[in-house]
């Protein structure tokens, strides 16, 4: 501040992850994007909670505190699926996990009230706050939580990605007006909004579990900034009140926010702490689009940044890949070209476009793919081809997940975009997500069924052979999954055994995050379509035993991958 001939920050950023200079990191998009709208941003990562000293450290903000969880929810950070404590956070320099407190925007909000009394507006953002903005169920206590915004006592939340909202709120406040209007903000008022969907109050959710699955669907149903309507929730004797999602970005919007001036660094305040592992991931990596219409159950990315894919340009991409070179440690490798999925990039259903997503209407499930909903692979080809062209890339990896489902769905150019990632893009082993192989277990997560999987992996041998490459699939699955039983993962360690020729070793226990329908079954045992009660394995041990089983070794032959 003293070199900028500061005296005061416009807007100070506090987050529960160290701050690295990234596109991929929320609060620091968060903090170049008001850059450049000319505001003062100050950022504080990972604060000490037991003083004021760091809260303190850049006086009070002149218009409001932006507070955020960090790029990961707290307790999903600090905790394991069984509830065990993890030692290593890659959000923190040095990597042991003693910076992030759980529950953190609330502790945050409580740190910034306890040392600035009266202080100007706090403002919640990030996937934390977005999640949980609503009553959600939260695993680690057992308990339906009320909205974030009544436990932390913030004053507003901005949720999903919310680019359009942060600008129009900061100016809201700037200028002195009521911010109360601006899409895509959550805030808590003494009176409904009459024009809004009414949804079941907290305590009705608390005293009926089908309440709580009508609550969700309102929730779900309109997060789309075509489509929704704004949402009044009952909470004691105030009202939650969520207004209609902001718009997303156009592709040029895109672009611009790609092209802000980070340093894709750690901030050097840290450094003689050490390294943040995620660095190693992110650095050079780049994103190419948003959204995600997978719409897995137990996957909150839907709900956070949309189910509509919003891709930045061709041109653009190129740019940054070839924006690089700059950088003295690198060494020609890109580590991912992707998104939340890597093949959804460049193409979208004209009829979502137009009118927004579908109320209870999937564009993939369990059985099939939307007729509206046509794969088209070719524009992803044209780009993969492109970067391998910029001066400098060696070899660029898509390590962010695929859907093979859409692979075999796009019978133009999946069989092509296949070969050009067996043939270039894939660093020994390409990530895959069946998750199961059980059919009811499939529905109840909104996965393909396992046919689509032994399609893909005919195809992924043959192109391998073809290549003359010795490349493996990795498998990601789940045990415990609502529904899943351990004669369930029986049938799945059958099916890996006999059919993929292979031990699995990426299975992880299921873990109930807020903003999922998978947390919704967890808590209602009932499966929210049919409201009929499914079996949910609460018990931690049996939760590993299911996990264990489909990890123990199997000898095989020699010619079969681990």
């Amino acid at each position: 501040m003293d070199a900028r001939g500061w005296d005061y920050c416009d807007v100070i950023l506090v987050s529960g992850d160290a701050y690295i200079d990234s596109p991929f990191i929320g609060v620091a998009m968060v903090g170049r994007m008001l850059e450049k709208l000319g505001y003062r941003v100050g950022m504080i990562g990972q604060p000490d909670i037991k003083s004021g000293d760091d809260i303190m450290r850049l006086g009070e903000p002149r218009l409001y505190w932006g507070v955020s969880g960090g790029s990961v929810d707290s307790m999903v950070s600090n905790y394991t699926a069984t509830k065990k404590f993890r030692n290593s956070d890659d959000y923190t320099p040095g990597g042991k996990n003693n910076k992030r407190p759980d529950r953190a925007i609330s502790v945050y909000c409580n740190l910034i009230r306890r040392h600035f009394k009266n202080t100007v507006p706090l403002v919640l953002g990030g996937i934390e706050a977005s999640l949980r903005r609503v009553s959600h169920y939260d695993y680690w206590s057992d308990k339906l939580k009320k909205p974030i915004l009544f436990d932390s006592k913030a004053d507003v939340l901005i949720y999903g990605m919310g680019e359009i909202a942060l600008e129009q709120l900061t100016k809201a406040i700037d200028e002195k007006q009521d911010y109360r209007d601006i899409r895509g903000v959550c805030y808590i008022s003494k009176e409904p909004v009459e024009k809004y969907h009414q949804m079941p109050s907290h305590q009705e959710c608390l005293d009926d579990k089908e309440k709580y699955i009508d609550l969700f669907d309102l929730f779900y149903d309109n997060n789309d900034p075509i489509a929704a309507n704004g949402l009044c929730q009952p909470v004691d004797t105030r009202f939650l009140i969520q207004n209609p999602p902001c718009d997303h970005l156009s592709e040029e919007e895109m672009d611009a926010h790609s092209n802000l001036p980070f340093t894709r660094e750690l901030h050097p305040y840290y450094a003689k702490d050490g390294k943040v592992k995620c660095l190693e991931t992110i650095k050079f990596s780049i994103m190419t689009h948003h959204g995600c219409w997978g719409e897995c159950n137990f996957c909150a990315i839907g709900v956070h940044q949309g189910r509509t894919i919003r891709t930045r340009s061709e041109e653009n991409i190129l740019k940054e890949a070839n924006d690089f070179n700059k950088y003295k440690d690198y060494k020609g490798i890109i580590s991912d070209v992707g998104g939340p999925t890597a093949n959804m990039y460049g193409y979208e259903c004209n009829k979502k476009l137009k009118l927004g997503t579908c109320d209870h209407q999937r564009c993939v499930d369990a059985n099939h793919l939307c007729q509206s909903m046509k794969p088209d692979h070719s524009r992803n080809i044209n780009l993969l081809r492109q970067v391998r062209e910029v001066p400098g890339v060696r070899k660029a990896f898509v390590a962010s997940g695929v859907r093979y489902d859409l692979i075999t769905e796009d019978k133009k150019h999946g069989y092509e975009y296949l070969k050009e990632m067996v043939k270039h893009h894939i660093s020994g082993q390409m990530k895959v997500a069946p998750e199961h192989t059980q059919q009811h277990v499939l529905e109840l997560m909104g996965k393909p069924g396992k046919q689509t999987l032994i399609d893909f992996k005919k195809l992924y041998d043959k192109l391998n052979k073809e290549e003359g490459k010795n490349q493996f699939l990795t498998y990601y699955l789940i045990a415990a999954h609502p529904g899943c039983e351990e004669k369930d993962m029986h049938e799945l360690k059958r099916f890996t055994r006999d059919e993929l020729q292979m031990n699995p070793e990426q299975a992880q226990v299921f873990t109930p995050t807020p903003g999922t329908y998978s947390a919704v079954m967890y808590y209602t045992e009932m499966d929210p379509k049919t409201r009929r009660k499914i079996f949910v394995e609460k018990d931690t041990k049996r939760k590993e035993k299911q996990k264990q089983i489909v990890v123990a070794k199997d000898n095989f032959a020699s010619g079969f991958a681990s």
